[in-house]
């Protein structure tokens, strides 16, 4: 994210002497994207931070496709997923392509006892229920319902939460995760019609720097495995950083909706974006007013594009049958719209109340046994008059 913030003590130059009380120096480190042509931050550490005592067992994570090659609509129940304490066991990948991880997770409990770094991708996760605390070595994000996390790849962290009652749904990039670039201008800041702009976003705050020595469990993400590493100090320990490559969140329901005389294309709704694929939020907002608008989305097909609908909360105005947590996945070359009666129905209709998180990916998606088992199976059928 083009914006620049720091935290802690930091030299007043770069790549120069910084000593700590004891006259011994900090260890400096470029936590960088793109081969040093991407956005960057420069961290100061108590300690070495290359220090690895030991490897230990690799777990295959690989998601595995119960359906190579879909072609029917389909309604997910996602909160069938079934809680489990461990955060990293929790997570279930549901949709896949070599872009993208789509996955739900109900973890009951913090992570405490090890430290979790995604080399591979960027994580989004969507806080649909629970509330909490988001830990990393740049320092904590506080979040609640309604939140995205923005986790760049590479980042260790832990995830607290403030009780057993969560639900993520959660987005594995393997493209670097920005928001759109026509809501930017040449320099990155957001322009005056961006539906959000910086001051909603979620900074990392209250910086913990932990100097400490021992054994501490690292499970790092690389290339479909979980690596088991320990390492030989708190991974905890920057007493300052600055730059631009940190993790951040954002509240949906600081997304101010862009509506219009007749009704507006998905795009207006978009909130971050990839090479990829791209992540659309849908929010309480008025509906068209031109006098002979009709406010439900026309049919439509999806060319190039799988859609995948997460429903949140709220009044779902083009579905029929549709309740928080469910999912609908509308496939490429497979036209879409809305349910008999509800294109009718909406007509006259002031506004909506409906809050849902959409992920529309350019390759088509794959389906794993853990979405097969929460599958209406029917819903492509929902159309029928």
């Amino acid at each position: 994210m083009p914006l620049y913030h720091k935290l802690g003590k930091i030299p007043q130059k770069r790549h120069t002497i910084f000593k700590k009380e004891d006259g011994t120096l900090h260890y400096e480190q470029l936590f960088g994207t793109i081969g040093f042509d991407g956005m960057s931050s420069l961290m100061y550490h108590l300690h070495r931070p290359t220090q690895v005592k030991e490897v230990g067992k690799s777990l295959d994570v690989t998601p595995r496709a119960a359906v190579e090659h879909n072609i029917k609509s389909r309604l997910l129940k996602g909160l069938e997923i079934k809680a489990q304490d461990d955060y990293l066991v929790s997570r279930k990948t549901i949709l896949f392509n070599s872009d993208v991880h789509v996955g739900l997770a109900a973890p009951r409990k913090s992570m405490t006892d090890y430290f979790y770094k995604n080399t591979d991708a960027d994580e989004l996760l969507f806080i649909h229920k629970g509330s909490g605390t988001l830990k990393t070595m740049l320092g904590e994000i506080p979040f609640e319902y309604g939140d995205y996390l923005v986790i760049p790849r590479g980042m260790i962290y832990q995830i607290s939460f403030d009780s057993e009652d969560n639900r993520l749904l959660m987005t594995e990039s393997y493209h670097p995760i920005y928001t759109p670039k026509r809501y930017r201008n040449w320099f990155g800041q957001h322009l005056e019609h961006s539906p959000f702009c910086e001051r909603d976003f979620k900074l990392p705050q209250n910086l913990q720097t932990h100097d400490e020595k021992g054994e501490f469990l690292m499970k790092v993400k690389k290339q479909g495995q979980l690596h088991h590493m320990i390492y030989a100090t708190h991974p905890f320990d920057v007493v300052g950083w600055d730059g631009y490559n940190f993790p951040y969140g954002f509240s949906i329901h600081n997304f101010e909706p862009i509506t219009g005389r007749v009704h507006q294309p998905p795009p207006v709704h978009q909130t971050f974006e990839t090479s990829a694929f791209v992540v659309c939020s849908f929010c309480p907002r008025l509906y068209d007013y031109h006098p002979q608008s009709i406010p439900a989305p026309y049919n439509h097909s999806n060319i190039d594009s799988d859609e995948v609908l997460y429903y949140v909360d709220g009044d779902f105005m083009s579905r029929k049958g549709i309740d928080e947590g469910y999912i609908s996945l509308h496939p490429a070359g497979i036209p879409h719209g809305p349910h008999p009666g509800t294109y009718e129905a909406s007509i006259g209709k002031k506004g909506t109340e409906e809050l849902a998180v959409m992920i529309d990916t350019f390759k088509p998606l794959k389906l794993t046994q853990a979405a097969m088992d929460i599958d209406d199976g029917k819903y492509y059928q929902s159309w029928l008059e």
